[in-house]
């Protein structure tokens, strides 16, 4: 918040006072509660762990949005805690009508939630989330940097350091590529900032639309939103020279795979159904029809499949069959270990998998078929847990749209909005589409979709099991 109150100085918005009172507030309010649990024991076990995680997260969302409100930014309470929310959790979904017309430290500060969310996440993914058993996690927690799992403190610490090297290189690396392209250095920071945590909040009113007609811009963006949809673990070993370790992965290929095969499915539709004018300065017709069509094809699928929410186009308009694609790749993810929401790639290649080695296992019911996965055997407490996530995902995916349904949504709003907030991909369908927000919810509906946020991007059980009764209960 202090860095924020800077750029807020540097560029003289008037909001610099307002968020530096935010960030004393918040200190203060910390320093108050390190105060009073000084004498607490720094013992943290599974249950801790779990209320740790997502008060966490809900106390960093309430002291996120001070800046909002002290600047009058966003005066409300519910938009401004749906704003933090979608942040942190890198969602991207946005009830700000004029972006372009905020104080500068403001969208840095929104900016800077989802950086603080992205690498949250990861330290998350990889150090703590296998250590609590949730989602299968385990199953790349071996190759993590740093020492073994069994002991949490030197493990999240080493795999910190390792994870926010790569995380600020990448960010640096962006800003920098953006501004040589020809964003001004505070459009590039920022969103570096976003795509980098996978998250989509833009500094614009048409998020990367506004630079359609400079693909070099766009084509950076994809560049790093692909980096970011990815395992971190793999850029790690990328950079340390063990390029066939990064081939070989089972979800790095099929994350390559989806991505090519629906953006060459996209493209085909766009380039024969959807009639764009051609955009690209210096083609001829047929040449600039079909960059076009190529380019927001390969923008809009990788930022849905890494949940970033980018817009170069609303795919909405394009076609009911494009519409119903986008919407289906809502559920797909980027990887495990990644900054990217949904399900991710690693559990949709697990149930897959399962689900066709259960035909064998029908012709052979004597025999042992276990699940490989990277030539390693999987154990079927990891598969049970993965299907049990996925029942649990469609489930909320389902009572989400439900409730939003009773709320006054109409249907493809409703499932829209379920799924982009339980996914935290950001722009949705129907009233909620790419060119569009979620100002007009009503205040319920925002408290509901931010519900979904937190769930979605916090791997669903570390949500849910605070909500039932045994997990309160003694033993």
């Amino acid at each position: 918040m202090l860095l924020a109150a800077l750029v807020s100085g540097i560029y003289k918005d008037g909001a610099t006072l307002s968020i530096t009172m935010a960030a004393i507030a918040t200190l203060f309010g910390g320093v108050i509660a390190m105060y009073f649990t000084r004498g607490h024991r720094k013992e943290v076990k599974k249950k801790e762990g779990y209320i740790i995680v997502t008060f966490g997260w809900i106390i960093m969302s309430i002291s996120g949005m001070l800046p909002y409100v002290f600047s009058g930014a966003i005066p409300q309470i519910t938009n401004a805690f749906f704003e933090t929310v979608s942040g942190y959790t890198t969602t991207g979904a946005s009830i700000m009508d004029d972006i372009e017309s905020m104080p500068e430290g403001i969208l840095f500060w929104r900016s800077l939630t989802h950086w603080i969310g992205g690498m949250g996440i990861i330290v998350l993914a990889i150090a703590i989330l296998p250590l609590l058993g949730i989602g299968g996690m385990q199953l790349f927690a071996a190759e993590a940097p740093g020492p073994s799992a069994d002991k949490l403190h030197p493990r999240i610490t080493d795999t910190a350091k390792r994870l926010w090297l790569i995380y600020v290189g990448y960010t640096a690396a962006e800003t920098l590529l953006l501004k040589l392209a020809g964003m001004s250095f505070f459009d590039a920071i920022n969103h570096a900032l976003a795509t980098l945590s996978t998250g989509g909040f833009s500094t614009k009113n048409a998020s990367l639309a506004h630079w359609n007609d400079q693909p070099l811009i766009q084509y950076i963006v994809i560049l790093f939103m692909f980096l970011a949809g990815t395992n971190f673990v793999m850029s790690y070993f990328a950079f340390k020279g063990r390029v066939q370790r990064v081939l070989k992965d089972e979800e790095f290929k099929y994350y390559t795979i989806f991505v090519v095969a629906a953006t060459i499915l996209a493209a085909l539709v766009i380039y024969f159904q959807a009639h764009l004018t051609p955009e690209t300065p210096g083609y001829p017709m047929v040449l600039g029809k079909a960059e076009s069509a190529f380019r927001h094809a390969l923008f809009q699928v990788i930022a849905v499949i890494t949940t970033t929410g980018f817009v170069s186009a609303d795919f909405t308009a394009w076609t009911p069959f494009l519409t119903i694609f986008f919407f289906g790749l809502f559920f797909l993810g980027g990887s495990a270990g990644s900054t990217a929401g949904g399900i991710k790639v690693m559990r949709h290649i697990l149930i897959i998998k399962n689900g066709l080695l259960e035909f064998k296992r029908t012709l052979h019911a004597n025999a042992i078929i276990p699940v490989r996965y990277n030539n390693k055997t999987v154990s079927e407490h990891i598969v049970y847990n993965i299907i049990a996530f996925f029942v649990l995902y469609m489930l909320l995916f389902i009572i989400g749209a439900l409730v939003l349904g009773f709320l006054g949504l109409d249907f493809e709003s409703a499932i829209g909005g379920a799924a982009s907030s339980l996914g935290n991909v950001g722009p949705a369908l129907g009233s909620l589409n790419p060119v569009s927000n979620f100002n007009s919810l009503p205040d319920l509906a925002k408290w509901w979709c931010g519900f979904l946020m937190l769930a979605g991007r916090l791997e669903l059980f570390t949500v849910l099991i605070l909500l039932t009764p045994y997990f309160w209960k003694r033993t």
